[in-house]
């Protein structure tokens, strides 16, 4: 389908397809922000031994990056090509790609009926401005990797530790706002924030999660 400035691509093949013809000469800027990292993999370049000079590229992850094996290697490859790699604190709100400031990619969020991905390919200069804008916001406030490495867990408040220990716990939910006295509602709003915050997918992985930081850090 198409309107004035935007295309959009029905699922991953057709992605691919166009993708070449989409990234084709970028000369000065390729930033992607990608919740996980197969969301562009098979469409966006493959990283370089070296990026040519002039050339910016940044990546912005979110926590689970590091939990996926392929994940990893896809970090080791961007850093020693040279791409300024950063993590959110949870996963981007919006998965997108920007070339040059000419060009926005953006991926709709997958249908829980498993039909296929869209795509919005965007040329319309006062929305690929945006897009990159909101870009910059997320990048600002997200940590190196490096960084991230060596302090891979948010730093967490009382009622975050709380929840935690439930998760650990496997508390259900009923059980577990009673606990901490709160209401049922209140209880699940604080589990969501906290699994977005480590970018957990499932309850089952939050719980997993909240083992190990109550394993590795005593004042958890």
């Amino acid at each position: 389908m198409t309107t004035k400035g935007i295309v959009t691509l029905q699922g991953e093949a057709e992605l691919v397809r166009r993708a070449g013809t989409l990234f084709e000469g970028v000369q000065r800027e390729f930033l992607c922000a990608a919740g996980e990292p197969g969301t562009w993999s098979a469409a966006a370049p493959r990283a370089p031994r070296a990026l040519p000079p002039g050339l910016v590229v940044r990546k912005l992850y979110g926590p689970g990056v590091f939990r996926d094996p392929e994940g990893r290697e896809l970090l080791r490859r961007l850093g020693q090509a040279g791409a300024e790699i950063r993590i959110s604190p949870a996963p981007p709100a919006h998965e997108a790609i920007v070339v040059d400031r000419r060009l926005a990619v953006l991926a709709a969020p997958r249908s829980i009926a498993g039909e296929p991905r869209t795509y919005s390919v965007v040329q319309e200069p006062d929305v690929v401005a945006g897009v990159r804008a909101l870009f910059e916001t997320a990048w600002e406030t997200s940590t190196d990797v490096a960084t991230y490495r060596r302090t891979p867990f948010p730093r967490l408040g009382d009622a975050d530790r709380t929840v935690l220990r439930a998760l650990a716990a496997g508390h259900t939910d009923e059980a577990a706002s009673r606990r901490l006295g709160v209401s049922l509602r209140t209880y699940r709003r604080r589990v969501a924030a906290l699994m977005a915050s480590l970018g957990a997918r499932s309850r089952f992985q939050a719980g997993v999660q909240a083992y190990e930081i109550l394993g590795r850090r005593p004042d958890a």
